[in-house]
């Protein structure tokens, strides 16, 4: 069993919702598991989203031949609703940060934020690959 999450980055998150019309924030690990969450989301709804948007990162890095090379690095996706966007950034090995806007954000103050964000993280974001820990059999 693992221990509960205990979103200590989650204070972080929200200083990209400093940005007007920044929504939510999510740092999440490559395998969909919630890391931490901005204050202004239930951790349930959260832990789903991390879990989409974990699958919306592998489907866009399915598609790097599209773009040259198969292995092109994937760096970021952006999504378009009616209302609003939601960017997904790599944030380091084996983790992503997610942010969610409305639809009148200024989309270059949020990618700066989130990539900053990053930047200064740096080993803090980074989500190694998890090893197998069951008992042999």
């Amino acid at each position: 069993m693992t221990a509960p999450m205990t979103n200590e980055l989650g204070w972080m998150l929200d200083e990209i919702l400093k940005v007007p019309q920044a929504r939510h924030a999510i740092l999440l690990s490559a395998d969909g598991m919630l890391r931490a969450h901005s204050a202004d989301i239930a951790r349930d709804d959260a832990e789903r989203l991390a879990a989409g948007l974990s699958g919306v990162q592998a489907i866009s890095r399915s598609t790097a031949e599209f773009c040259g090379s198969p292995d092109t690095p994937w760096r970021q996706t952006l999504i378009e609703f009616a209302h609003g966007y939601v960017f997904l950034v790599a944030a380091g090995e084996g983790t992503h940060l997610a942010v969610s806007t409305t639809e009148d954000v200024d989309m270059e103050a949020v990618a700066y934020r989130m990539h900053k964000m990053v930047d200064r993280l740096g080993k803090e974001l980074t989500s190694p690959a998890r090893q197998d820990t069951g008992s042999p059999a």
